[in-house]
């Protein structure tokens, strides 16, 4: 208490402006997770790799594959999610606030 007024920590605050700020954010966060759990657990390696804007160099070297490797997972992951670039995914993870 501050003066004898009841006060919240900054995280609880943080929490509030957010969820009052975007009331859809937890819908969207939970169908984004939804979604990337249709993936299997490397081809969600490489989307949250995506997520982070690493190119597929950056991704094989992170993740130990090959860069035609690395290609062919990130083309199941857009055939998975039903997406057309690298940047939905991006935006995907982004939602389901993973990275």
């Amino acid at each position: 208490m501050a003066g004898g007024a009841p006060t919240l920590s900054p995280a609880v605050i943080r929490q509030l402006i957010e969820h009052v700020a975007d009331p859809g954010a937890d819908y969207r966060r939970a169908q984004a997770r939804r979604r990337l759990a249709a993936l299997t657990e490397r081809e969600r390696e490489v989307a949250l790799a995506l997520g982070r804007g690493w190119s597929n160099g950056e991704i094989g070297a992170a993740l130990r594959m090959t860069v035609p490797t690395v290609k062919g997972h990130v083309s199941r992951v857009l055939t998975k999610l039903d997406l057309n670039n690298r940047v939905q995914v991006a935006l995907l993870v982004h939602d389901a606030e993973l990275t």
